[in-house]
């Protein structure tokens, strides 16, 4: 059973905000891009296990995507965790295409590609320390001491070669494909005979859920941006022209002609990502383009959106549903 869904990760989308954001010759946009692509590709190798982990009985393994758990004044980060009566188990995915060489002289992962070379950091080093972390964190808030945990390296690619230096190390137990999953974890399973009860399984899950943080930082100090150069306006609909025209209570493009009342929701969105999750009425006039206070006072009050602060004080918190980027404001009372 899934416990806790897989979802865009909020720096994927704070990075395609600012993707859209940026003029068109802006010279940090190759950079950008580059580590895009890669959060792209991560992300594409996690959600690859969604098949091979809809084989396990939803009765027994309770999975939990994305959790990332504090460890005294620092916080680790998993891609998935299965968790059982009998065991927890770490799963670190790596999509990456080519030969893999797992150094264990050097403690390196070696890519061979289209005969070249690239070396990555050890991801058995990663999962041992995330195992390491986990047990500390199960002893440190259930005192659980008899619940083993295990980790795997699965590599998503099934057409990635995975070799070991030297080649006499046997890491089947611990580097496996995606679709042997299933097989691995049904042996691990079978080779134990202890477990915990439901309540104190039940107690873990409500821990894990309630300690995971997802991390917050700002796209822009990454990047070295500053706020003026980020493109203000509403982004056409249809054509992608920037920015339309605000007209009698709707949006119109002078490109395309087409018109909409629901254009600025993506544009609040990408606010929310690049310049923080609340906005004021002239704060929302000078992204949106809206020379009018009352405009834009009407715009806020209709999507009902929490506030704090009175008169020129007033904050509108801008809250979006999750999981993709074509988000629409959550509407709520206040």
């Amino acid at each position: 059973m899934i416990l806790k869904e897989r979802k865009i990760p909020l720096l994927i989308r704070k990075t395609e905000a600012l993707l859209r954001r940026l003029p068109a010759h802006h010279p940090k946009i190759p950079v950008i891009n580059e580590e895009l692509n890669k959060r792209l590709a991560g992300y594409k190798g996690e959600a690859s296990l969604d098949f091979p982990l809809d084989f396990l009985d939803s009765k027994v393994y309770f999975i939990l995507h994305d959790l990332r758990l504090p460890d005294n004044d620092r916080f680790f980060q998993i891609d998935s965790l299965i968790l059982t009566k009998k065991f927890a188990l770490i799963i670190e995915v790596k999509n990456i295409t080519g030969i893999l060489h797992f150094d264990t002289v050097y403690n390196q992962l070696i890519r061979i590609k289209n005969g070249k070379e690239q070396v990555f950091p050890c991801p058995l080093i990663q999962v041992n320390r995330q195992a390491s972390q986990l047990r500390s964190w199960i002893n440190a808030n259930v005192s659980i001491e008899n619940l083993p945990v295990y980790s795997f390296v699965v590599i998503s690619n099934p057409h990635t070669g995975i070799k070991v230096i030297p080649p006499h190390i046997d890491l089947s137990h611990k580097v496996i494909h995606r679709n042997t999953l299933p097989i691995k974890i049904e042996q691990i399973e079978k080779s134990i005979n202890r477990e915990i009860s439901d309540k104190l399984l039940k107690k873990v899950i409500r821990l894990f859920k309630k300690q995971n943080t997802e991390q917050e930082s700002s796209i822009l100090s990454r990047f070295q941006i500053i706020q003026s150069e980020i493109l203000t306006g509403v982004f056409c609909p249809a054509c992608s022209y920037l920015p339309l025209e605000r007209v009698i209570r709707t949006w119109r493009c002078p490109k395309c002609k087409i018109t909409s009342k629901e254009a600025h929701i993506k544009a609040l969105h990408d606010y929310s990502l690049l310049l923080g999750d609340t906005i004021t009425n002239k704060e929302l006039r000078n992204f949106l383009h809206i020379p009018s206070s009352y405009t834009a006072t009407r715009l806020l009050q209709s999507l009902n959106l929490p506030q704090t602060g009175a008169h020129k004080n007033r904050r509108y918190t801008l809250i979006f549903s999750e999981g993709n980027t074509n988000q629409k404001i959550i509407k709520r009372g206040i």
